[in-house]
């Protein structure tokens, strides 16, 4: 069952993934925290891994319509590693309440943001 949980969160944070392009970690970490019961930090790391291959796809068919800006996106992500080290060295560093209280602010922050945006530019 653990397998069948873990291939369709896969299939969600893909889907969601590539029609959004948040590279399935907005979905990723929530489903296997909440669905699959995995402490937040593995959560978080399991995710880290899950979204390589998600945006290596996303990247490509995107790619494909002219939409990647490719020297922004390799100027990120030359750089996001550096990120990355002092992220997980954190996230190891403070208790499983924390992570949860941090993670759920950050989608609450998009999502108010987003908000916002959409109700200054509505189409």
């Amino acid at each position: 069952m653990e397998y069948l949980g873990a291939a369709l969160v896969g299939f969600a944070g893909g889907t969601v993934g590539g029609l959004l392009g948040v590279g399935g970690g907005i979905l990723f970490v929530p489903a296997l925290a909440i669905f699959l019961d995995e402490p937040q930090i593995r959560a978080e790391a399991t995710s880290l891994l899950a979204i390589v291959p998600v945006a290596l796809v996303g990247a490509w068919r995107q790619n494909r319509f002219g939409n990647v800006r490719v020297r922004d996106g390799l100027i990120i992500g030359a750089l996001s590693p550096l990120g990355v080290l002092i992220g997980v060295e954190t996230s190891n560093a403070v208790s499983q309440r924390t992570l949860e209280v941090g993670f759920s602010a950050l989608l609450l922050f998009v999502a108010a943001q987003f908000f916002r945006r959409a109700l200054r530019y509505p189409d």
